[in-house]
């Protein structure tokens, strides 16, 4: 509604300022400011109909974070009473409209999910490299699952979809869930279970209404019942979500319906055999050190034009396989090296030997589900 009544702001005698701080991806802060509706009554003029229009301030009611509740109240003519289904529909289009080509982000906010932000631009899908073969297979697997919800349904099989991605930091986790759902156009409910408040109603309350078309997103489903003991400095010991509750969450009897779930781990071996056997959760994947496969991708990714022939990967690669860093390095800390030399293949080259700084010094034994 909002992006529709700045269309009738220049109009308007009454406004007030609408501050709203960003961070740009250097850190600085970036403050916006716009100007809306003030509060009171206000007259507009909607194809050919007038709308009084009343914005009050709720002087006791407060939400989770002190903010006053507010109610809009919207008036016309008996005869006009049509234009506000037009106008509730071009505010949904024009809502659409902002996001489209975006990804959208929801967290847990005054016991609901609430937008993280602006949404996000998509992030391509080919920016993370998995294994060979392993991001298409889950993207694959994403869509059946969407095309086969009558299959299901005939078959009286709850219609949901459970991934557990584990592995050591800096693998992809996280990242690939986000490139997936710009892939399929979906949007991301994040949520972690250690968090501050949330209980298993809660929890049970944010999976049964999730946003229409968004993933939820479980990260570090070990970090939850790991430090329960563990006091922070405010005398908090973790979140109260049991693992009863938790499993009753993901596939209970009250469980919602047409979800897809991904949680993420770096200590599989943490988890309770309970929480990721099939049924709660369909597909166990590894991400793990950067292969050879991997490492050839992403300097094409960043140097392709700049390394035509292939001479300079084809150095890079035997530089890599002479420190013994196949295997053993995280994607993250190969795409820090071409960061830090984004322009200068040459200098990737040169500083492939400060790889070890980053090298796993055990390799992790995979738990079968």
């Amino acid at each position: 509604m909002e992006a529709l009544i700045r269309r009738f702001t220049p109009g308007l005698h009454h406004l007030q300022i609408k501050t709203a701080s960003q961070k740009t991806p250097g850190g600085a802060s970036h403050t916006h400011f716009s100007l809306v509706p003030g509060h009171g009554k206000h007259i507009l003029r909607f194809k050919n109909a007038f709308i009084a229009v009343d914005r009050q301030r709720e002087g006791k009611s407060f939400d989770a974070q002190g903010q006053p509740f507010e109610t809009i109240k919207l008036t016309t003519l008996y005869a006009h009473r049509h234009v506000f289904e037009d106008m509730f529909s071009e505010a949904h289009s024009l809502s659409m409209q902002s996001i489209e080509g975006k990804t959208m982000v929801y967290t847990l906010r005054n016991m609901q999910w609430m937008p993280l932000g602006d949404a996000k631009r998509k992030r391509p899908f080919d920016s993370v490299v998995l294994e060979e073969g392993m991001a298409e297979m889950i993207r694959d697997d994403v869509r059946e699952f969407l095309n086969a919800r009558t299959w299901y349904l005939d078959r009286g099989i709850p219609y949901r979809r459970g991934y557990l991605l584990h592995g050591p930091p800096g693998t992809g986790k996280t990242s690939f869930v986000q490139a997936l759902a710009g892939e399929l156009d979906f949007n991301i409910a994040m949520l972690s279970l250690s968090q501050r408040g949330l209980t298993d109603d809660l929890l049970n309350h944010l999976m049964l209404n999730l946003p229409p078309r968004t993933f939820v997103l479980l990260e570090d489903a070990d970090a939850a019942f790991n430090n329960r003991r563990q006091r922070d400095e405010d005398g908090f010991s973790g979140a109260t979500v049991t693992f009863s509750g938790l499993l009753n969450a993901l596939d209970g009897v009250a469980s919602a319906e047409e979800r897809i779930a991904f949680m993420t781990t770096n200590h599989i071996e943490r988890l309770d055999d309970a929480l990721i056997r099939p049924g709660r959760v369909d597909m166990t994947l590894r991400l793990g050190e950067a292969t050879l496969w991997q490492m050839e991708q992403m300097w094409d990714r960043f140097y392709a034009h700049l390394d035509p022939d292939g001479s300079k990967r084809a150095l890079f690669l035997e530089r890599v396989e002479q420190y013994g860093l196949v295997n053993s390095v995280s994607t993250a800390a190969v795409q820090g090296l071409f960061l830090y030399n984004k322009d200068d293949p040459d200098g990737a080259v040169n500083m492939v030997g400060q790889l070890l700084m980053a090298k796993t010094p055990t390799m992790e034994v995979p738990k079968k589900n």
